[in-house]
This record gives structure tokens, C-alpha cells and sequence, in this order.
């Protein structure tokens, strides 16, 4: 039994998943305080009113929904620019190119395809076998 679960904690994507929860959770402070204490002022500047939480017509709260859309834009923007996008350049980078005689070949492969006619059935003897 002990065996199992020492097994499964040890797998990579459980050690993956746990360092990635973590990572999130940190990133979040940074996020929140980038968002309540410097772009949420800046579009209060701008717009004239830094936090929409006030806005409640017919009692309902749609200031705070207003700020949790802003608040996840944000979020999913830094997201974007600053992980997903920085990591599929660095995996670009990564791939390796093939090699010139790699590329030769497929060239020349690609360009027998072309010329030759695709393979017909053999013709019906006289008996009707082919």
C-alpha cells in the first residue's frame, strides 16, 4: 500500500503539478498587486473612478464583476506575454532544424512524387486474373 503511494507521489507530473500550483499562487500576488495597485489606479486616472466595486444599479453588484473581468484580463495578459509566449519561442529555438541532407532528400523525394504517374493495377490476363 505504502509502496503504491510512494510510487505515485514520485511520478514526474504529480512533482510537475505541485511545483506548478505554487509557482501559480505566487504569480497571483504579483498579478493582484500589479492590478489593484498600478493599472487599476492608472485606468482610475483615465476613466475617473479606480474602483468600480460602487457601481450597483437596481442593487445588484456589477462593479465587482466589472472588476474581476479587468482583474482576469490582466492576469491572462501577463500570462500570455510573459510565460506562454517567451516559452514557444525558447521551444522554436529548441526544434532542431533538418539537417541539409535531410532536406535534400525530402526535396528529392517530393519531386519524384511529382514527375512519376501513380502506380496502376496490372491489366487482366485472359482467364480475368490479375
Amino acid at each position: 500500500m505504502l509502496k503504491g503511494f510512494r510510487a505515485f507521489i514520485s511520478r514526474g507530473n504529480m512533482i510537475d503539478l505541485a511545483v506548478g500550483v505554487i509557482i501559480g499562487a505566487a504569480f497571483t500576488g504579483i498579478v493582484d498587486s500589479l492590478t489593484k495597485d498600478i493599472i487599476t489606479p492608472i485606468l482610475g486616472h483615465l476613466g475617473g473612478q479606480p474602483d468600480f466595486s460602487a457601481i450597483k444599479p437596481f442593487g445588484i453588484g456589477v462593479g465587482n464583476f466589472i472588476n474581476a473581468v479587468i482583474s482576469f484580463l490582466i492576469k491572462a495578459a501577463g500570462l500570455y506575454f510573459l510565460i506562454v509566449l517567451p516559452f514557444n519561442r525558447f521551444t522554436k529555438r529548441l526544434a532542431a532544424p533538418p539537417t541539409t541532407s535531410e532536406a535534400l532528400l525530402a526535396e528529392i523525394r517530393d519531386t519524384l512524387q511529382n514527375r512519376l504517374p501513380a502506380p496502376t493495377a496490372a491489366p487482366a490476363g485472359p482467364d480475368g486474373i490479375r
